[in-house]
């Protein structure tokens, strides 16, 4: 007999292309999580049209009106996803800065992507500025949620090469490939409780190197 699946919410800012990554995994009926409410804080953010279509619960709680108030904003958040039942928050291009209280409200409980092999390149333009350290490696990290900026323990990590002839949007493209594979992963890992369990080869831990030459 199958589980329970547990609810998800996932906080968007944008277009939310890591959240329809999300909603497709969870149309699977063997999917361990269901996706119960995507919630945004910009009425113009696409992802909200994207999953109504999908017949996901919508919410928006834009932080302008608040002026500033981040910690009643986030109250406001809260109620949204308590109202819905979320037991595991998903952070899916939610660009706001979260204050202790809301972390602490959901600590363990909230996951984030960010696009970089974390614990380099924190924070924003993590592309430009690992084109301009010139590493040879770049990715995209899942992790928990904790109060210092994209801090918390990392759960899951998949790694592209950086070419020579690579500009910013080119290498963005290919890590985004990667995060839309390693979240819904690591969501399910989490949801059915087993972190630390290897998802599929080639996602996670993938070798982006070439191939060493065939031995005659």
């Amino acid at each position: 007999m199958a589980g329970v699946r547990k609810k998800v919410g996932v906080l968007i800012s944008g277009r939310g292309s890591n959240m329809t990554a999300l909603l497709a995994a969870a149309a699977a009926p063997d999917y361990p999580a269901e996706i119960v409410l995507v919630l945004a804080n910009r009425e113009d953010a696409g992802g909200l049209a994207t999953a109504s279509a999908k017949g996901i619960p919508t919410a928006c709680v834009p932080h302008r009106p608040f002026k500033g108030d981040r910690a009643a904003h986030e109250r406001a958040v809260a109620e949204a996803l308590d109202a819905a039942g979320v037991e595991i928050i998903c952070l899916a291009g939610y660009m706001r800065l979260l204050t202790p209280w809301f972390v602490g409200r959901y600590a363990g409980r909230m996951l984030n992507i960010h696009p970089s092999l974390l614990p380099a390149f924190p924070g924003v333009d993590t592309h430009a500025r690992a084109l301009e350290a010139g590493v040879k490696l770049h990715g995209c990290t899942v992790h928990l949620v904790t109060e210092g900026m994209d801090e918390g323990p990392i759960l899951a990590q998949a790694a592209v090469p950086v070419l020579p002839d690579d500009s910013e949007e080119a290498l963005a493209a290919r890590v985004l490939a990667q995060e839309h594979l390693i979240y819904p992963m690591v969501l399910a890992d989490f949801a059915a409780e087993r972190p630390g369990s290897a998802p599929s080869p080639g996602a996670v831990l993938c070798n982006p190197l070439p191939a060493p030459p065939a031995v005659s």
